[in-house]
């Protein structure tokens, strides 16, 4: 993985499954992050080849529940990001899948209160003797490339500490997103704070933070010196954010995007998420497309109410 100049897709919960990837790398994103998955969660899975499809299912043993989706045509660019606690389980967890991604990455950032609770997430920011057990055991016994993303500290000077430290243990890149735990996603990013981390380490930072038209990603570039951006938000309203030559229309971005859910057979809950996400922030839930898209039971529903009956008929027609 190469990790200089690149435009990176930021891993985002149920919005970040195999249709969304592919659908943000069309577009132009380099590197595609894939949701946070537990490491615990992903120790039930098993792999299982999807020959239907065409793609590396990872399912809840006994059950027909996708946990994670990948196929060939992302394995040089998705990273499998995962949330863990213990450098043994997340050893476990990644021997599962690392040969079937680009990159491991560790989830530093979430400051969700399941994340804490489980001391998962920004609750690792604290331990920098845990963060070091985690990501040497995995480099070590991984050759995959392995990385994580945190946060900002409370003070800059502890944020370069952390930094620094993990630079010694031999990551090749660190993503940072430029807001605190105690930070909402209103609250301006501090693009200055991940510039101090810029300037303290010699391996790639990749900025996270209030990307959300193309021209923001050299803003943020030339404000941090960073190498390379991530986008979340940005992406998640309209994945066209990635492509210079200015955005597609969302409507048109969302109906790829469910065109993209069907063929990959994409779950449910996720799909509605995601389309929801880019109404909310287009248009409002309570117009009766929302509506629509609540009361959808099937991808065949979906299918009906964008007017892809013809396409969902004509790929289940084609499956193996």
């Amino acid at each position: 993985m190469e990790y200089r100049d690149k435009l990176v897709l930021a891993p985002m919960v149920r919005v970040g499954t195999l249709p969304f990837r592919l659908l943000a790398a069309e577009y132009g994103a380099d590197i595609t992050y894939g949701e946070e998955i537990i490491d615990h969660k992903f120790l039930k899975c098993e792999r299982v080849t999807n020959e239907s499809l065409g793609t590396t299912d990872f399912l809840e043993r006994g059950t027909d529940t996708v946990v994670f989706r990948t196929c060939p045509q992302e394995r040089d660019r998705v990273v499998f990001q995962m949330g863990t606690s213990d450098a043994v389980r997340a050893l476990k967890a990644a021997q599962l899948v690392c040969n079937d991604v680009a990159a491991i990455d560790i989830n530093m950032g979430c400051p969700k209160s399941f994340s804490l609770s489980g001391g998962m997430g920004a609750a690792l920011l604290s331990k920098p003797e845990l963060i070091h057990d985690i990501l040497t055991t995995l480099r070590r016994n991984l050759d995959t490339t392995v990385t994580c993303k945190i946060r900002l500290l409370n003070t800059r000077q502890d944020t370069v500490e952390l930094a620094r430290r993990i630079e010694k243990i031999g990551v090749p890149a660190l993503a940072v997103h430029g807001r605190k735990v105690k930070d909402r996603p209103r609250d301006p990013a501090k693009w200055d704070e991940i510039a101090d981390v810029v300037s303290a380490l010699s391996i790639p930072v990749i900025a996270n933070g209030d990307v959300f038209e193309y021209e923001d990603f050299k803003r943020i570039k030339d404000a941090t010196g960073a190498a390379s951006v991530m986008v979340a938000r940005g992406a998640m309203w309209n994945a066209s954010i990635f492509c210079p030559k200015g955005k597609t229309p969302w409507e048109d971005v969302k109906r790829e995007y469910v065109r993209k859910s069907i063929l990959w057979d994409n779950d449910l809950k996720s799909t509605k998420q995601t389309i929801k996400e880019m109404i909310m922030h287009y248009s409002c839930l309570e117009f009766p497309e929302g509506k629509g898209v609540n009361k959808c039971d099937t991808i065949a529903d979906l299918a009906k109410l964008y007017g892809e009956e013809e396409y969902y008929n004509f790929v289940l027609s084609n499956r193996n």
